[in-house]
C-alpha cells in the first residue's frame, strides 16, 4: 500500500498536470490574480477600426482615444466596455461611422452573448463575439483565468488556451512571470484565420495586483489599439447582466425581407446590411455579400426563392470594408465570381486563399478556388435585355475601392456607406457628409438617370431624398 501511495504520489508531482498547476501558480502570484474577481482599467491614447481600411490591406483608419474604460468579470466571462474618440484625419478617410466631434461607443460581451448600446437601446451585437471574448481572456489575469477553468496549458514560458471556434493563442512569460505578450489565430469572416497580437509592458502594482500600464494590440499585422492605462481598479463593481431582448435575439443575419424594386429585381433586407438580387436571363447576379456566412448564406437561400433554376454567376462586392464584404467566401464557396475594385482584387484574392482553421466557414467546407475580377472606372454586365453596370464612386474619402451599381433601364441606383438614408422626416445632417456628396457629384458627373436609391443600409428613397441629404437643390 506504501508503495502505491509513493507511485500515486509521484505521478501526480511530475504529470503534466501538476506542472501545469505549479506554472500557473507561480504566474498567478506574480500578477496577484488569486483573490482576483473583476478588474477595471482605464487610460486613453490610440485606437484603429479594424476591417475598415480605406485600401484593401492597408492600415486600419486611426481615431483619438480620449478615454476607454473597459470593466472584466472573469466569474460571468463578462466585459463592459466604454469608448469616446475622435477622428484623427479630416477629412476622414477610411471607415467607422461618419460623425463630428466626440463618438462615444459602449459595448458588452456575456457569455455567449454579444450587444452594443444604440441611442440607449441595447442591439445584439453576435458578429462581436468572437473578438470580445478574445479581450477578456486576453488579458494577463483572463490568460491565468483560463488556465485554471480547463481551458489552457502551461509548460515553461509558454502558456496555450482557446475558445473553440473562436481563437487559439499562445502567451509568453517574461522573468518575473508576468505576461508580455500574446499571439492569437482569430476566426475571421473576411480573412478566414486574422493574426492578433497584444504586448503588454510597464507593469506596476495595483493594491497588490500587477497590471500593465502599456497595451498594444494588432490585427492582421496593423495596430488596432495603443493605450496608456492611467488608472486600475481591482474587484471593482462587474454585474454585467445580458438585456432580455439580447438573450432572445434568434436569427439576427439570416433574417431576410425582399422587396420588389423593379420587374427581376429585388431589394433584400431584413437586418442592417442589405442586398440586391438581378435575374438575367440565364444567371443570377447578386450585388453585396455582406456581414459573415450566416448572413451571405440566407441571402443565397432567398436568391435561390426568387430566382430558381439559375446559379448565381456574379457577387459584386461594394468595397472591401469587412461588415460589406464578410459574406464574400460564402458566395465563393457558391462558385460565384467575385467582382470588387481593380485596388483591393490583390487583397480580395488574399483573404480567399487564406484557409479557415479556426472555425471552418462555408468557403473551406467547399474546398473551392475563388475566382476574382477586376472592375476600375466601369464594366457592364449585359445578357442583351437587361444592363448592369458598374461604376467607381470616384475621389470618396470612405474607401478607394468603392463601387456602385447602375441598371440604366430601370433608372436603379445600388450604392453603400455613401448615402445611408436617416430615419423619414429626420433632420439632414448639417453640414452634409462628405461622403453623401461625393456620392451626388458622380451620379452628376457620370450622367446617371436614376429614380431610386437602393442604398445597402436603410431604405429605398428617390433620388431626391439623397440630393437633399447632400445639399443640393436638384
Amino acid at each position: 500500500m506504501r508503495t502505491l501511495i509513493l507511485v500515486l504520489t509521484a505521478l501526480l508531482l511530475f504529470s503534466p498536470l501538476a506542472a501545469d498547476a505549479q506554472g500557473i501558480d507561480a504566474v498567478a502570484k506574480a500578477l496577484g490574480a488569486d483573490n482576483l474577481k473583476s478588474i477595471e482599467f482605464q487610460g486613453g491614447g490610440t485606437f484603429f477600426w479594424v476591417g475598415q481600411a480605406y485600401t484593401g490591406g492597408t492600415a486600419w483608419p486611426q481615431f483619438n482615444v480620449r478615454n476607454l474604460t473597459r470593466v472584466v468579470n472573469y466569474e460571468t466571462a463578462s466585459l463592459r466596455e466604454e469608448m469616446t474618440r475622435t477622428r484623427a484625419l479630416e477629412p476622414p478617410k477610411g471607415g467607422g461611422p461618419y460623425v463630428r466631434g466626440e463618438h462615444k461607443a459602449v459595448t458588452f460581451v456575456s457569455g455567449d452573448h454579444a450587444w452594443n448600446i444604440v441611442a440607449d437601446a441595447a442591439t445584439p451585437a453576435p458578429i462581436a463575439l468572437v473578438d470580445r471574448q478574445f479581450q477578456l481572456w486576453s488579458t494577463p489575469h483572463g490568460v491565468v483565468k483560463a488556465v485554471r477553468a480547463g481551458k489552457g496549458t502551461i509548460q515553461g514560458r509558454t502558456i496555450t488556451f482557446a475558445a473553440p471556434g473562436a481563437f487559439k493563442a499562445t502567451a509568453t512569460l517574461d522573468a518575473a512571470n508576468l505576461i508580455e505578450r500574446v499571439e492569437a489565430t482569430m476566426a475571421n469572416p473576411v480573412t478566414g484565420d486574422m493574426a492578433v497580437t497584444v504586448t503588454y509592458a510597464d507593469y506596476k502594482d495595483f493594491g497588490g495586483v500587477k497590471f500593465p500600464t502599456k497595451i498594444r494590440q494588432t490585427y492582421g499585422g496593423h495596430p488596432a489599439l495603443e493605450l496608456t492605462v492611467t488608472e486600475v481598479k481591482t474587484n471593482a463593481a462587474a454585474d454585467i447582466a445580458v438585456p432580455d431582448n439580447v438573450k432572445q435575439a434568434t436569427n439576427v443575419y439570416s433574417r431576410v425581407q425582399s422587396q420588389k424594386a423593379a420587374d427581376g429585381v429585388w431589394y433584400v433586407t431584413g437586418g442592417s446590411h442589405h442586398s440586391v438580387v438581378i435575374e438575367m436571363t440565364d444567371h443570377v447576379i447578386v450585388a453585396e455579400g455582406p456581414l459573415n456566412d450566416e448572413r451571405a448564406l440566407a441571402v443565397i437561400k432567398e436568391t435561390r426563392t426568387l430566382v430558381p433554376n439559375k446559379p448565381i454567376k456574379y457577387l459584386i462586392v461594394s468595397h472591401s470594408h469587412f461588415d460589406h464584404a464578410g459574406g464574400v467566401r460564402a458566395f465563393a464557396g457558391e462558385g460565384a465570381t467575385i467582382i470588387t475594385h481593380e485596388a483591393s482584387k490583390a487583397y480580395v484574392e488574399k483573404v480567399l486563399a487564406t484557409p479557415a482553421t479556426v472555425a471552418p466557414d462555408h468557403l473551406t467546407k467547399s474546398g473551392k478556388k475563388a475566382t476574382v475580377e477586376g472592375v476600375r472606372d466601369r464594366r457592364v454586365l449585359t445578357d442583351g435585355t437587361r444592363t448592369v453596370e458598374i461604376r467607381q464612386i470616384a475621389g470618396i474619402q470612405h474607401a478607394d475601392d468603392m463601387l456602385m451599381v447602375y441598371l440604366p433601364k430601370e433608372k436603379l441606383l445600388i450604392e453603400a456607406d455613401a448615402y445611408t438614408p436617416p430615419a423619414p422626416n429626420a433632420q439632414p445632417m448639417s453640414p452634409p457628409s462628405p461622403f453623401t456628396v461625393s456620392l451626388a457629384e458622380n451620379v452628376k458627373n457620370q450622367n446617371l438617370a436614376v429614380d431610386q436609391i437602393l442604398p445597402l443600409h436603410g431604405r429605398m428613397v428617390p433620388l431626391a431624398e439623397m440630393h437633399k441629404a447632400a445639399g443640393m437643390s436638384h
